[in-house]
């Protein structure tokens, strides 16, 4: 059967490579399109690392409207309590909670050298909430007992920690904040893609040494049970009308208070991605669709020169079924040749971009930068499912030429 299959192919060696062609295109084309979109899905996903997708973070602001007999354009004042308030009315829902302080421009300084750096005060909760990272396992983080004995000590970025030091084991190691000795007890790591990164400090030590009136920057927290655009809008909802009331602003005022909630910015970026991954799936089945309809086409044109053949394999005895197995051999043999050759060259091209891009973000500005394209792969399973697929086209790219030479009688066939 082989035989005459590698036959056939020999006679039009360039029709056999058109039709192969086409179907390689296809399944390469398929690869890359889900190569770039799983690129472009894990480069949006990365921008979302450095804090947890259900988190809320809330900042005060001014009023904008009357209240109570109090005149609009006054300043919302959130402390440590509000924290507490929130997570007594939330109680199921808000699982993790720090109040933070800010201090921009803080001097941080060695005996050589010293940076400029945002200082914050935060609660130990706050690495959850932020996903802060040890690099390379270097110290700890601000823990319950720093809060309590308001030590004087201090989480530093990795970056940072170059800035300041050839060598950035430092841990136990004292820098001046301010004018103010603090030990190091951390390096930490993050993918915010900031040129720099705040300086991390426990709440209660900024609280009475650097901010001592207690007003907060912001709050944030992370959230349970709450799984939907809709259900983020209600619990916005509750929250600004309970500190409303508490501290006395309308819960329409659009300006007092401001609420920053990544699960709708996380929710509604996966709904982009998702139309995205339908979009190149349609494109790249399209395509695949093209080659399999010119492998059938072109097996119509195969069937139909070699009537007079498959005429006499029936005059002589010769089953239905083994000319429509024949004629699916034929098409299966090209459809899964091509397709495979396809498929390598896809994945293959995948591996180099990805390997080129891994060496580009080596580079030194390459953390410094917003990641739109990140590890352009496709799942062994998809590959897996595409060989499927293409084993199916065959068939059904040889099925319909395959009835049409099962159904030539030989008397036309001969006389033809």
């Amino acid at each position: 059967m082989f035989e005459e299959i590698f036959s056939s192919i020999k006679k039009n060696k360039l029709r056999t490579f058109l039709t192969g062609f086409s179907v390689g295109w296809g399944i390469f084309m398929l690869i890359i399109l889900l190569g770039a979109g799983n690129g472009i899905s894990n480069g949006m996903s990365s921008n979302f690392n450095f804090m947890s997708t259900n988190s809320m973070s809330i900042f005060p602001g001014y009023t904008s409207e009357a209240y109570g007999g109090l005149q609009k354009n006054r300043s919302i004042r959130l402390k440590d309590e509000d924290s507490e308030f929130i997570s007594d009315i939330f109680p199921s829902s808000v699982t993790k909670i720090s109040p933070v302080i800010n201090l921009w421009g803080s001097r941080i300084s060695t005996n050589k050298d010293y940076v400029e750096e945002e200082l914050q005060g935060i609660y130990p909760d706050f690495k959850y909430i932020k996903q802060l990272e040890l690099f390379e396992g270097l110290g700890r983080m601000v823990n319950e007992q720093d809060i309590i004995q308001k030590r004087k000590v201090l989480m530093m970025h990795q970056k940072t920690a170059k800035k300041l030091f050839k060598d950035i084991s430092q841990i136990g190691t004292y820098v001046r904040v301010n004018d103010i000795p603090f030990q190091i007890v951390g390096i930490y790591d993050s993918e915010t893609h900031n040129q720099s990164e705040p300086i991390y400090i426990p709440f209660t030590t900024m609280e009475s040494i650097f901010k001592p009136s207690g007003y907060l920057n912001s709050i944030v927290f992370e959230l349970d049970g709450v799984n939907s655009i809709e259900e983020a809008d209600d619990f916005k909802k509750q929250l600004k009308s309970n500190l409303g009331r508490k501290h006395k602003f309308s819960e329409t005022d659009s300006n007092a208070l401001w609420i920053w909630d990544r699960l709708s910015d996380f929710m509604t970026n996966r709904g982009i991605m998702n139309g995205i991954a339908l979009f190149i799936w349609i494109i790249g089945i399209g395509t695949l669709i093209g080659g399999v309809v010119g492998i059938s086409n072109i097996m119509l044109i195969t069937v139909k020169e070699r009537t007079k053949e498959f005429g006499i394999r029936k005059a002589i005895g010769a089953t239905p079924m083994s000319i429509i197995r024949l004629v699916l051999t034929e098409s299966l043999f090209i459809t899964i040749t091509f397709g495979y050759i396809g498929m390598l060259f896809g994945v293959g091209l995948l591996e180099l971009i990805a390997k080129a891009m891994g060496g580009a973000e080596q580079g030194e500005k390459a953390e410094d930068s917003v990641t739109v394209f990140k590890d352009p792969s496709v799942d062994i399973n998809i590959v897996i499912a595409a060989t499927i697929v293409l084993v199916i086209a065959g068939i059904i790219a040889g099925y319909v030429p395959a009835k049409r030479a099962v159904k030539i009688k030989p008397i036309e066939a001969l006389r033809g």
